[in-house]
Parts: C-alpha cells; sequence; structure tokens
C-alpha cells in the first residue's frame, strides 16, 4: 500500500468528500484528514492509502487539478521523515 500527501484542501473538506475524489481511480484503504481543534474544519491536508498502481493514477490525475475554487492541490507520495538530529 502506498501514502499520498494531499495538500490545499479546502476548509470543507470532508473524509466522504476526499474519499469520492481518490475513488475514482481506485480503492481507498485508509483516510487521515487533519483537523482544526477547535472549528472541526479541515487544515488542508491529509494523507490517503491506496495500491500502488492506483495511487499512481490518482496522483498523476489530481496533482495540480482544483477542487470547490481553492488553490491546485498538491497530490505527492508521503515521504519517509528523516531522523533528527
Amino acid at each position: 500500500m502506498k501514502k499520498l500527501f494531499v495538500g490545499n484542501l479546502p476548509a470543507e473538506a470532508t473524509e466522504a468528500s476526499v474519499r469520492a475524489m481518490f475513488e475514482a481511480y481506485g480503492t481507498v484503504r485508509s483516510i487521515e484528514l487533519a483537523h482544526d481543534i477547535f472549528t472541526g474544519k479541515c487544515k488542508g491536508f491529509g494523507f490517503i492509502g491506496m495500491e500502488g498502481h492506483e495511487a499512481r493514477a490518482a496522483q498523476t490525475a489530481l496533482d495540480g487539478s482544483v477542487v470547490n475554487g481553492s488553490d491546485f492541490l498538491k497530490v505527492r507520495f508521503e515521504e519517509p521523515r528523516r531522523g533528527r538530529r
């Protein structure tokens, strides 16, 4: 399974709306959206888990697209974190 980072999501984005956007390219295994503690709205980014070939298709199709008049979506493969010094 591959994990995709999705940035520039609108504040109104929900797990259901993001799932619908990505399910057009394959089975979504997991969704983790970052939410504001006080308002409960989406902070604008999240992580999507999909199978490798489906994740590549979703990344190719959705990277740079516009959702609900927001900025261009950023869809990238998750990079492993580097160790701290």
